[in-house]
Order: C-alpha cells, then sequence, then structure tokens
C-alpha cells in the first residue's frame, strides 16, 4: 500500500512541477497562458490514448514488475525536459507527452493490485492512503517547482525536471520487489473469511507469439473486455459523472495558481504555495476522513460508495463557486479549503466503489475505462478551454471558473442515479466467485 502510494505521489510531483515553474517556462520560451496549457494537456492526452492498451497488459502480466519499468523509463524521460533547447518549445511538449504513457501504465496496474491486496471492508482506507501521497505529490510539485525555478535562474526550469529521478529510480526497484497477488485474492478471503493472501509467482513472457500475435489479441481481446464492463450500469453511470467533475477539477487546479496570482496580487512563490497549502492542509484529512467512512458505510448504506461521491462533490461545487465571488483572499481561501476537503472525501469511496463492482480479472481495463474517459471526455479538455475563457475576459480566471464549475452538478446527478444498481454489481462479482469456488470442489463460502 505505501509503495504504492508514494509512486502516485511522485508521479504528481512529475506532473505539477511544470506548473510550478509555469510562468519561467513561459519567459524561456516566449510564449502564453495557452501554449502552457497545451503542454498540460498534452501529458493528459497521451495518458488517454495509452491507458486502455496499457490497461490491456495490466490485465494479463506481472502487474508489479510492468509498474516497475514503466517508472524506471518514466523518471529518464522526464530528466530529458530539462535538456529541450530554447526556440524548441513543440520538443518539450512531446517530451512531457510522452510521460502521459507512464501514469497510463502505473496507475490501472496500481489500482488492480491494491483490490488484491485488500478485501471490500479495507478498500476505501487503502485507497483513501493513495490519494493522500497524490495530494502531498500534487503540492510539493508546485512548491518543489515555484522554488527551484525562482531561485536557481535562467536554469531553475531545467532542474526542476530533474528533482524526480532519484526518487523515481528508488520507486521502480521497491515495485520490482512488491509480491504479485493472484488476480481476485482479496475477493476471495473475504467469501471464504480468510485472511490469506495467494500470491502469484508466475512468470510468463509479454510476447509469447511475437508482437504482431500480441496485438491481434490485444484489439479482440480489447474488444470483448470494454464490452463487459460498459454493461456493468455502476461503470456507465460513473464514467458520465466522473468525466465532469474532473474536467472542472483540472480546470481549477491547473490554473487556480494564476487565479491567485492575478485577482489577489499575489506573487508566484506565494500563489503556488497557498494552492499546495490548499491541497495538502485540505486532501489529506479530507481523504482519510473519507476512505474510513466509506468502508463504515458500505454496508449500512444503500449505495454507499457512490452517493458518498455524488453529496461530496456537489457540496464542493457550491463552496467554490461561493469562493470566487469577489472577496477577501482569506474569505475566497477558507470557502475552498473547505471545499477542497469535502472534495478530497470522495474520492476513496468512488475508486473503492469501482473495484467492487468490477471483476478481479477485468480490474486493470476498468480502471483504465475509468481514466481515459475522464481524461479524454474530462481532464484533457479542461486547461485550453479554461485558458480560452478567461482570455476572452482579459484574464480573469474568476470568471472563467464561475462559468466552468456549474458543469459539475451534472456529474454529481450520474453518481447519485447509479445508488440503484452498485450494490447488484458488486454481488454479482462475488456470486461469480462462489460459482467458481463450488466448480472447483472448493469448500461452500460465507455469504458476503
Amino acid at each position: 500500500m505505501w509503495v504504492l502510494g508514494f509512486l502516485a505521489m511522485i508521479d504528481n510531483v512529475d506532473q505539477y512541477i511544470v506548473r510550478g515553474a509555469a510562468n519561467q517556462i513561459e519567459k524561456a520560451f516566449h510564449v502564453g497562458d495557452f501554449e502552457i496549457g497545451i503542454l498540460f494537456s498534452a501529458f493528459i492526452i497521451m495518458n488517454g490514448i495509452a491507458t486502455i492498451p496499457a490497461s490491456y497488459i495490466g490485465d494479463r502480466w506481472r502487474r508489479t514488475r510492468l509498474m516497475a519499468g514503466t517508472v524506471a523509463v518514466w523518471s529518464l524521460v522526464s530528466a530529458l525536459g530539462g535538456g529541450v533547447p530554447l526556440g524548441a518549445f513543440g520538443l518539450l511538449v512531446v517530451v512531457r507527452g510522452l510521460l502521459g504513457f507512464g501514469q497510463a501504465t502505473t496507475n490501472p496496474a496500481s489500482a488492480s493490485v491494491l483490490a488484491d491486496y485488500y478485501g471490500i471492508d479495507r478498500r476505501g482506507r487503502a485507497f483513501s492512503l493513495q490519494y493522500c501521497l497524490t495530494y502531498v505529490g500534487l503540492g510539493f510539485g508546485l512548491m518543489i517547482g515555484s522554488i527551484v525555478a525562482t531561485h536557481f535562474g535562467r536554469y531553475g526550469w531545467r532542474l526542476a525536471f530533474l528533482v524526480s529521478i532519484v526518487p523515481g529510480l528508488v520507486l521502480a526497484w521497491l515495485c520490482w520487489r512488491l509480491p504479485e497477488p493472484k488476480r481476485g485474492a482479496a475477493d476471495r478471503a473475504h467469501v471464504t473469511g480468510t485472511a490469506d493472501l495467494e500470491a502469484d509467482h508466475r512468470s510468463e513472457p509479454l510476447f509469447p507469439g511475437g508482437i504482431g500475435q500480441f496485438t491481434g489479441q490485444m484489439l479482440r481481446g480489447l474488444r470483448d473486455d470494454l464490452r463487459v464492463i460498459l454493461r456493468i450500469p455502476t461503470m456507465r453511470y460513473a464514467l458520465v459523472g466522473v468525466s465532469n467533475i474532473f474536467f472542472v477539477v483540472t480546470a481549477v487546479a491547473t490554473w487556480i495558481p494564476t487565479f491567485y496570482e492575478r485577482q489577489f496580487g499575489l506573487t508566484q512563490g506565494k500563489a503556488n504555495l497557498a494552492f499546495g497549502a490548499l491541497v495538502i492542509v485540505a486532501g489529506i484529512p479530507g481523504t482519510l476522513i473519507g476512505g474510513a467512512i466509506s468502508d463504515r458505510l458500505v454496508s449500512r448504506v444503500l449505495g454507499a460508495r457512490v452517493v458518498i461521491p455524488g453529496v461530496c462533490l456537489g457540496t464542493c461545487a457550491t463552496l467554490f463557486l461561493v469562493s470566487f465571488i469577489p472577496m477577501p483572499f482569506a474569505a475566497s481561501f477558507a470557502f475552498e479549503l473547505v471545499g477542497f476537503l469535502v472534495a478530497a472525501s470522495s474520492l476513496p469511496s468512488l475508486r473503492a466503489g469501482l473495484a467492487d463492482a468490477v471483476p478481479a480479472q477485468l480490474r486493470s481495463t476498468g480502471s483504465g475505462a475509468f481514466n481515459v474517459t475522464t481524461l479524454i471526455f474530462g481532464s484533457a479538455a479542461a486547461p485550453l478551454l479554461t485558458s480560452a475563457v478567461a482570455t476572452q475576459f482579459g484574464g480573469n480566471y474568476r470568471v472563467a471558473f464561475s462559468i466552468v464549475m456549474p458543469i459539475a452538478f451534472s456529474g454529481c446527478i450520474a453518481l447519485l442515479l447509479a445508488r440503484r444498481h452498485i450494490e447488484r454489481d458488486t454481488a454479482a462479482v462475488f456470486e461469480a466467485i462462489a460459482a467458481s469456488m463450488e466448480q472447483q470442489g472448493e469448500p461452500p463460502p460465507r455469504a458476503p
């Protein structure tokens, strides 16, 4: 759990270092907000393109080894960004885009492994730790990027790209040493009432019949897997809801430091520090609270895994809309602090709910479908469209945020509609496990 959490943390450090050093990159390459929006979106778009095939591999190969190799490569590629020559902004966009392939591989595989380590009664708390460290990475990335970029002159933004290389390689080694659990190990343990975690010691080649044969199998397998996943009602509602919500979240996370600078007159360092503090101070306790509540209510409240996110995110959107009304910075920041805490409470429940409702053999692909939908239809367009709206109003992000934030409410409604389906979808997973065990002559399971 801790290794996977730190993996998510260093990934976000690397991603948001660019946000922290954005002003210096603009000056070095003589570009504006729109071009920086392209730089942010390149990572997200490439992530979306790679997620589904990477998820397919994650459902069929040893996930711990897959994550280890990916992290090692992405740490080296990240460092290459610091060597991009001035006048080659397009090359910088390409390098940052390549990093999206890294997260596209590690995120679904990590979610799948975590669900096999922890059963339904502990998944919310397990995912909450991962999200806590994600927020730490986001905050540290902003602060480190800003500090390094502003204190090391014209080479500051270049040095910022080197920050994650050593911790990334260390995490690659730790991932390599993680035990690989069997698919559905935690679900089977929950059904049988045991605490045993079955390890998978198989080490099959990734391309046993060659790359051509694998590609054909992957295309057919992806088609079949996605058909199964999209027949799960919980997934359909969740994909619609989360796409809308992540559009808004990404828009705010990308541009709120600029909002602090332009609308409140904060310096670049103070604006990034304020947002980093917002993410860490509110995100960590909110995530821990949300994970604990999710596990406590999962067997007591109908559809708790999706009801909690729907209510929390609607409350968060309301608080942020209030914060965009002209008022002193301290008052605006207070509304956003509470709003972010409430929003953070929703994520462990949502991620655990999707793991509950998807069969173990398809959890990496299910997580990939979740990621690609939120990225392509939610996050990827957010930086560009928000900057374009702000440009129409003279660079005013207060107006831009007020226009895009209401989109979140339609996402909340979709999540609440999923309430009628998640219990039935989760029960179907355990019924399939029980049937499989009976066919294999294993002892009858207890009721989950």
